[in-house]
């Protein structure tokens, strides 16, 4: 039987059985129906993407219900927020969504700049944008090698760590570090970029495309790839608003809501780049929308290395920036800043906010609220993965146990910041 064939056997087959148990069968005097199953999908299981627990009800081989449990990873990072100095919190933020952790970064020390009225200087928002749009390709690229590995298609994964490694090299000549880099600072970054980044981010910014064409010529191609996306476990858009949902699963289902167009942040609005929206809202168009963010992105840091400013890349207020090291061998007030920055921090005038920036996953917003101290009172993270997750159940129901892997795997969720 051809694939074609199969697929429309298959669905037959789907359409028969749910019409069949939506009521009992007679037999005779008596009347019989489904036994229903209730499986424990993980926690310690590969295809959940994490230390994630699914209580997955079974009608045969049908998905009557699921249930997420989480909290197998709680490392109480937003309560040890607030026993830490307001720049010492950064290293802590970033480790929640461990695949973005610019983003994390981002969204607090933005929050943070908006409660002590701190402008980061253009070169520094330049250089931010162009670390953000590196993590998202990043990001992305282990979303889909991971979930390609889900659907047997093992290659993409070791393709997708391929270019990767790439954007790991690009992070350790900027910050030192290859994860959870703390270069993003309140006022701006750490360091400017040192000489050669920029050239080797351009070997990037060539490569990438031709890598992501490859990606689509490969899974395009692939007949049971394609079998176990196009129509299966759709939702629309406006379900997936009713649940909260962002971002790439949203504009899946023909929604353009990205926050990088609707409230710019960071210079966002000095560039030019598409937000792409799929129509249908099922897992192929899921997987499609994160593919053109790749390629969208790309478009982003050529811009941004093309246009950046000169100028400083943090903001001289040493009264919330580390000064230059180059100052404390030669400038006693430097160095009096730079201790008392260290042992104590800065204090924040008292008063609360929230801001929300485009992760990866959708809106990651922080919440920070202040005192007067020099620690933050209350820290909190909206986390687009916690949000996401509980759309799964409407997804998954009424589809076979083998689509409902391939849908946790689109959702594109990490445990680190459901459980933060």
């Amino acid at each position: 039987m051809s694939p074609a064939g199969l697929s429309d056997y298959r669905r037959r087959e789907q359409s028969v059985t749910l019409s069949q148990l939506d009521e009992p069968l007679e037999t005779g005097e008596h009347e019989t129906s489904q036994e229903l199953l209730t499986l424990n999908f993980g926690p310690h299981h590969p295809a959940t993407h994490g230390v994630l627990r699914l209580l997955v009800t079974l009608e045969s081989e049908i998905v009557r219900d699921i249930k997420p449990v989480i909290g197998y990873v709680h490392t109480g990072i937003e309560k040890t927020a607030e026993d830490k100095a307001y720049w010492k919190v950064i290293p802590v933020i970033e480790r929640m969504d461990y695949l973005a952790y610019y983003f994390n970064a981002m969204a607090y020390c933005s929050a943070v700049e908006t409660l002590v009225e701190v402008e980061v200087p253009a070169r520094g928002q330049y250089l931010r944008v162009i670390h953000l749009e590196l993590n998202r390709i990043a990001s992305h690229l282990i979303w889909l090698g991971t979930s390609a590995l889900d659907l047997g298609a093992v290659s993409i994964f070791l393709y997708c760590l391929r270019e990767r490694e790439m954007i790991l090299d690009l992070f350790e000549m900027s910050s030192g570090a290859r994860m959870h880099t703390r270069y993003f600072q309140v006022g701006g970054v750490i360091e400017d970029i040192p000489a050669g980044f920029e050239g080797k981010l351009r070997e990037f910014l060539k490569v990438m495309p031709k890598r992501a064409d490859e990606y689509s010529a490969i899974l395009n191609s692939n007949e049971i790839v394609l079998q176990r996306l196009r129509g299966v476990c759709p939702l629309d858009a406006e379900s997936l608003l009713g649940l909260g949902v962002t971002g790439p699963l949203l504009r899946a289902a023909g929604n353009p809501w990205d926050l990088r167009k609707a409230a710019p942040y960071s210079s966002y609005g000095d560039f030019d780049f598409k937000i792409p929206i799929g129509t249908v809202g099922d897992n192929y168009d899921r997987y499609a929308v994160r593919l053109a963010e790749i390629y969208e992105s790309v478009k982003i840091i050529e811009q941004a290395l093309d246009g950046l400013p000169e100028g400083p890349h943090i903001t001289a207020d040493r009264k919330v920036a580390l000064p230059p090291r180059h100052e404390l061998a030669t400038s006693m007030e430097a160095l009096i800043h730079h201790f008392k920055l260290v042992t104590e921090g800065f204090r924040v005038p008292p008063g609360e906010v929230y801001f929300p920036i485009e992760s990866p996953r959708g809106e990651l917003g922080c919440f920070v609220r202040s005192d007067g101290s020099s620690k933050p009172a209350r820290v909190h993270m909206r986390d687009p993965s916690f949000v996401n997750l509980q759309a799964a159940s409407h997804m998954v129901k009424g589809s076979y146990i083998a689509d409902m892997i391939a849908t946790v795997a689109m959702l594109d969720p990490i445990l680190g910041g459901i459980d933060r």
